[in-house]
């Protein structure tokens, strides 16, 4: 039975060091498919052709064959102009066989990262931030010393401060190849300072602003910086200044509530088979990933967000512009497979240039692009994370029919369309697009970190580690 939705709402990546060593992943079975979907028309402004229009019987056939390839539930929003198209295919709970529906609440990890970007631009726009100030100016206490002078605010935003990411810290047995820390630590209440404080002592990756590392400990940083230019909780100045701003009804930082409030699915991992069979984090406290990625929202609320952000309705235009001033993410043959902002990324689709982030934390992946005037946007939800394997040489993914399907949708709802791929021995599942990362050796030490392939080979984003 479709699900139906009323009048329109108002108006990267990361080359990851948690230490897990070559594993054999289970392969889930494919579900029986339980499809919905709810098209409204309207005129689209993003390839205008008829081609591109949004075609809801693709857009369920590729919802459906994402859930047939294994994923448990897939939920997503297209908007096109006016015409829009909310579907789901799979199952919410498989213990008791729950369907998913379009608007799921859901946590959607790193995308966090544009709104977190996006309030530091609003105080930038005001005064009170200057992008290329050192961040020892204004969080000393956080950034002490001769890398509080060379890191600006600007390399936070972009990933080029060469800061080390503190997920491995704040979750010890992830260094040892084991998933015991995230059991231990589902209830853990844990303050922004304790997070930066392991990102920053750990050797700095690389001189700031050379080059190029995912890190979330710039995010915390960066609402710590808010915290101090505004006197205020930064998750209360994001919901502040940008959700209730754009008009999001879904979208909200759980605090240490470790429970998603409103419809929500089930949410499982599997952490590369460590996992089997996957486990359900749908309840966790999420203050480990604060202003880098504990934002719950739905793709419906997504889309809105990146057409008003993109549409100029959120930010000045010297802002935006800044914002979408990029670095190149480049693989080890020197071809550029990404373009990283300010807290938000550019990539290339079969119709042109799309901008968006990505997301994952335990048990919950997220996607959600948009064309660069806002016209037209694509968001999904999935409910199982980690479903790859490694090969038997612990060097990379071996090919999973659910990213091939994940792509492909991303290109039906984006463009109408989706192309031919041409096998790429030498990524072998990863994504034309997609940055390559460092695969774990079958020889490291256990007690040595190990930075995995992609932690999802269907999305752009250079993201190995348990947020992105």
């Amino acid at each position: 039975m479709p699900h139906t939705r009323s009048a329109d709402r108002p108006a990267p990546r990361l080359r990851r060091a948690v230490s897990v060593t070559a594993v054999a992943l289970t392969l889930l079975a494919g579900l029986a498919p339980a499809a919905s979907a709810a098209v409204q028309e309207g005129q689209g402004a993003y390839g205008q052709d008829a081609a591109r229009r949004l075609d809801p019987t693709q857009l369920r056939a590729g919802l459906n064959a994402i859930h047939e390839a294994g994923v448990y539930g897939v939920y997503s929003g297209v908007r096109d102009g006016r015409r829009r198209f909310d579907g789901a295919a799979g199952l919410a709970d498989i213990a008791t066989g729950r369907t998913v529906r379009p608007d799921l609440r859901h946590r959607v990890g790193s995308v966090t990262k544009t709104f977190t970007a996006v309030a530091v631009l609003q105080q930038s726009a005001k005064g009170r931030v200057d992008l290329d100030r050192p961040v020892g100016d204004y969080v000393p206490e956080l950034l002490p010393g001769e890398r509080g002078r060379k890191v600006t605010v600007r390399m936070l935003l972009n990933h080029t401060s060469g800061i080390h990411d503190y997920v491995g810290d704040a979750f010890p047995s992830l260094l040892k190849g084991t998933t015991e820390s995230l059991d231990e630590h589902r209830y853990r209440t844990i303050r922004p300072a304790e997070l930066i404080g392991y990102g920053v002592a750990r050797p700095q990756l690389f001189e700031p602003g050379t080059d190029w590392s995912y890190s979330n400990t710039n995010y915390v940083l960066l609402g710590e910086i808010l915290r101090k230019v505004t006197g205020q909780d930064p998750e209360q100045v994001i919901t502040r200044d940008v959700i209730r701003r754009v008009g999001l009804r879904d979208t909200y930082f759980p605090g240490t509530d470790p429970r998603i409030r409103g419809a929500h699915a089930r949410m499982y991992e599997s952490f590369y088979g460590i996992i089997d069979p996957p486990r359900d984090y749908s309840d966790y406290n999420m203050t480990w990933a604060g202003t880098a990625g504990a934002l719950v929202s739905t793709p419906q609320d997504l889309n809105t967000f990146y057409r008003a952000l993109l549409g100029g309705d959120v930010l000045p235009r010297r802002q935006l512009d800044q914002m979408r001033t990029t670095v190149d993410i480049k693989d080890p043959t020197g071809a550029v497979t990404l373009r990283y902002g300010l807290g938000i990324y550019s990539m290339d689709t079969p119709c042109g240039p799309a901008w968006g982030h990505d997301g994952g934390v335990f048990g919950a992946g997220t996607w959600a692009l948009s064309s660069p005037d806002g016209s037209r946007q694509f968001a999904i939800g999935y409910n199982l994370m980690k479903y790859q394997r490694v090969n038997e040489a612990g060097t990379d993914f071996d090919p999973h029919p659910a990213d091939a399907a994940m792509r492909d949708y991303r290109d039906q709802a984006l463009c109408g369309t989706t192309t031919p791929r041409t096998p790429d021995p030498a990524a072998k599942n990863r994504p034309a697009e997609a940055p390559p990362a460092q695969a774990p050796s079958a020889q490291a030490p256990a007690d040595r970190p190990v930075v995995l392939p992609p932690t999802t080979p269907a999305l752009p984003a250079p993201l190995s580690g348990p947020l992105r």
